[in-house]
Formats: structure tokens, sequence, C-alpha cells
């Protein structure tokens, strides 16, 4: 990729719609705008950021395209950085199409996968962190990492990361100028003060490297297991949780012979809900190894809801399940709470005295309030997302924290130790050039290829 060539692309989503925003940016931007546009009154300048009303008329058959707005947008105070010019079109494939085949004669190339993106990076308008947030940006279906995502766009993660290598650039430093004047009385730091400043930076570090696991969580969602014996109420359950109807439902039990999964939103939190087969003993086959995933669920859960009919004595089947949901985060759903009690509570505390139990009816919607505040609560212990902390979403970053963390406790050490400057000093190199990779500051090709072939087409 060469940011010499100008490239165009549709920015908004392909398929019908009341508009399509066609992007080109590049240095002959302005020039191919001109050529394409045009309008009921001549306009000999057109000013910068200023929308004009014309059409897309293609000179090679005198035929007009579509009705447009059209706005220039002089770079570097641009997205790209760059000259960039928008055209606002009809949504629909056609339009569109016939648009960029217009603009692709003209000898403008189509852009690669985020390389609008790619540009603001390559041009210093955003490190590596930020570009990766407008992909969860735009990919986020919840609030907690949009917000996230947000933070990291303005800048918050690069500003801590910047603040890191600031502080190992003072180590080193120091070390340096110990191994190039070991002679001469100048004012650098002792060993001792070098090394609670490494101290501190791991600190820093271990902070960040811990937020991952909340961040996982608000990336990749909570796995939750519905489990139960077959005909309490799962799937009923599960309908109600999505809003609709997905799980089918009857009064046969071992309906649900397989597991469903569906996503919803929750308090910000992506709650990926697998409904399984009941668990009983069966001789049909394939109910039996519908029983063996949702046993295979459970163990890969993240949280377990155990259903449990109250309109009904609590069977074996039921004894097995809590024993086997003991070792997981839980909660107890105590479903049919609407219909006359049979069984005894006092006896799933017995079973299960640290697990939390809710009561709800999911034939009359009741209860379910609770039910959702009780997973909320279990999926971060009840702890609040502050406004202001920097979490760690990204499995890159999280595997860069780690690798700097690695070496400077060998930095620590050796330091505590009184080793040598120059080995002290290559540990302290390497944590400088693993941080940077985080910001793209010292990332190889491979590492910015890789996180720009993730982009969608048009951003």
């Amino acid at each position: 990729m060469s940011s010499e060539d100008t490239v165009a692309a549709l920015s908004t989503p392909p398929g019908e719609g009341g508009i399509g925003i066609i992007r080109i940016s590049g240095p002959k931007s302005f020039e191919i705008g001109k050529k394409l546009f045009f309008s009921s009154r001549e306009i000999t300048n057109f000013k910068n950021r200023k929308l004009y009303h014309g059409y897309i008329f293609d000179r090679r058959n005198n035929k007009t395209l579509d009705e447009v707005l059209i706005t220039f947008m002089k770079g570097p105070y641009t997205y790209t950085c760059e000259d960039i010019v928008e055209i606002h079109c009809h949504g629909g494939m056609i339009p569109v199409r016939e648009i960029l085949q217009l603009i692709f004669s003209l000898g403008i190339r189509p852009s690669e996968p985020g390389e609008f993106t790619k540009r603001a990076f390559l041009n210093g308008r955003l490190d590596l962190t930020q570009a990766e947030a407008v992909m969860d940006l735009i990919s986020t279906k919840t609030q907690n990492l949009k917000d996230v995502a947000m933070k990291q766009i303005s800048g918050k993660l690069k500003e801590e990361i910047s603040h890191l290598r600031t502080e190992l650039i003072t180590v080193l430093s120091n070390l340096e100028a110990k191994i190039d004047f070991p002679d001469e009385e100048i004012d650098v730091e002792d060993m001792s003060s070098l090394k609670e400043r490494v101290s501190y930076i791991r600190k820093s570090l271990y902070e960040l490297i811990e937020s991952f696991n909340k961040g996982k969580i608000i990336r990749e969602g909570v796995k939750t297991v519905i489990v139960g014996r077959p005909n309490v109420g799962k799937s009923s359950l599960l309908n109600i949780l999505l809003g609709e109807e997905r799980a089918i439902v009857t009064e046969i039990p071992g309906t649900t012979r397989d597991t469903l999964e569906e996503v919803i939103n929750l308090d910000g939190i992506p709650l990926r809900i697998i409904d399984t087969a009941g668990i009983r003993e069966s001789t049909d086959k394939v109910e039996q190894i519908g029983v063996k995933r949702t046993r295979d669920s459970m163990e890969e859960a993240d949280i377990v809801l155990v259903v449990l009919d109250s309109s009904q004595e609590l069977k074996d089947e039921d004894k097995k399940i809590l024993n086997m949901a003991r070792d997981k985060p839980s909660l107890i759903v105590l479903n049919k709470a609407d219909l006359e009690k049979e069984f005894h509570e006092g006896t799933v505390n017995e079973l299960a005295p640290d697990i939390r139990k809710v009561k709800v009816s999911a034939l009359k919607k009741e209860g379910i309030d609770q039910l959702e505040k009780y997973i909320s609560e279990l999926v971060f212990g009840g702890e609040v997302m502050e406004t202001d902390e920097i979490v760690i979403t990204n499995e890159r970053h999280y595997n860069s924290l780690k690798k700097t963390d690695n070496v400077l406790a060998s930095a620590e050490n050796g330091l505590e130790a009184y080793i040598s400057e120059d080995l002290v000093s290559v540990d302290i190199k390497e944590g400088l050039e693993i941080l940077g990779e985080i910001t793209g500051e010292s990332a190889g090709e491979d590492v910015i290829d890789e996180v720009f072939n993730n982009f969608c087409i048009g951003k």
C-alpha cells in the first residue's frame, strides 16, 4: 500500500438504504471529484468542507448516474490526513456500483480493508491502539465495549503506555550514563532508586494486565449455561431472557436435544446464553449426545443457571445437577413459582448452601428482573466499572503487557542483585520495544498488517 495512491470505497454498509457514502482519499481525490460532479450552476472554487448539491455524470456515455451531495475536505485536517472527497449518493447496490466503477475507470484504486484508518495511522493521526478501537466501536454490540473503545480512541491507553515508556527511558538513560562514564561524578540515580522506578512501572503494568479479566468479559461475553432436567422450563426461560421465541417449548420431556446459543445485552455485558438438553438417563441415542454436550457446556461455562421445577418434588436428576454446579459460579432458578409447591427449599439449601436462589415464573414472566440483577452481580462480583478506568480488552495488548512485565521482572532482579548495568539495560530496552509494539512505534509490518486486515473495506 502506498499513500501516493488515491483510493476509493463505499464507507457505509452495502445494500439498500437511504444513503450511501463513497470516500475518495489521496492526492488526486479533488481532481477526480471535480471530473465526476456536475451542478446546475457553475462552481469555480469548491470551498473546504461545504456540501454541494448536484449530479454524478459519466462523460463517456453522457449519462447521469445519480443525484448527490459532495464535499471536498482538505488535508491534513481529515480522517486520513490526506485530501478527501465524500460523495453522498442514494443507497442501493446499483447507484453505488456505477459511481465506484466510474471512479475506478479514472485510475483510482479500490481501497484495501482498513486502508483509510491505516493511512490515518501511517500519517500520525492515530496510534495503533486508537486504530484498533475504531474497529471495536464499529463492531460493538454493548455499551461497555463502546465506552472502552471511546476512551481508547481519545488516547487514554496511548497516554498510559507513553507514560510507562517515559519512565523506562529515564531508567535506561541513568544506566547508560553509568556505563559510559563509570569514573566520573555525574548526577545519576543509584541502583536502589532505579529498582524503585522499575517496581512502580511493574505495578502499573499489573493493574493493566489484571483489567483484562474484566476486558475479556466485555469483549467476548459471559458464557451462561441453562441446565436442568427435562421439562423444568429451561427453554421458556431462554425465550424470556431473549425477548423472543427462539427455543421450542412443549410439555414433552426431551424436546431440546442439542444446545442453542444466543447473545443478549445485560447491563452492557454480552451474555452468551446456552439452552441445553435436559439431563436425565435415556436410551435415545440422539438425546444421549445432547446430554453429553450439556455436561461439556457446563465444564466450559462462566456461569451456570440451574433450573428447578418448584411445583414438583426434588428428583435424583436435580440433585446430580446441583452437585455438578457447585464448583462453578451458579444461580439456582426456582421456576414455576406461580404453581403450588411440592418440594422443600431446605433440601436445596442443604445441597447447595452457597448458591444464590431466585424464584421465577417463566410462564407469567415474574421474577425475571431479579434474576437479571443476580446474573449481573455474579459477572463482576458486584463491582461497577469506573468511568475513568482503563480496561484492556485486546488480547494483543494483553500479551505485550505480559511480555513487558516478564522482562522488567528480570531487570528488577538484576538491579536488586547489583549486576552489570549492561545486562539490566538489555532488559529495559526490550521492555521499551515491546511497549512500542502496542502503540505501533516499534511494531513491524507484519503486526500492522495483521491489525488492519481485520478491518472492513471502507474504514
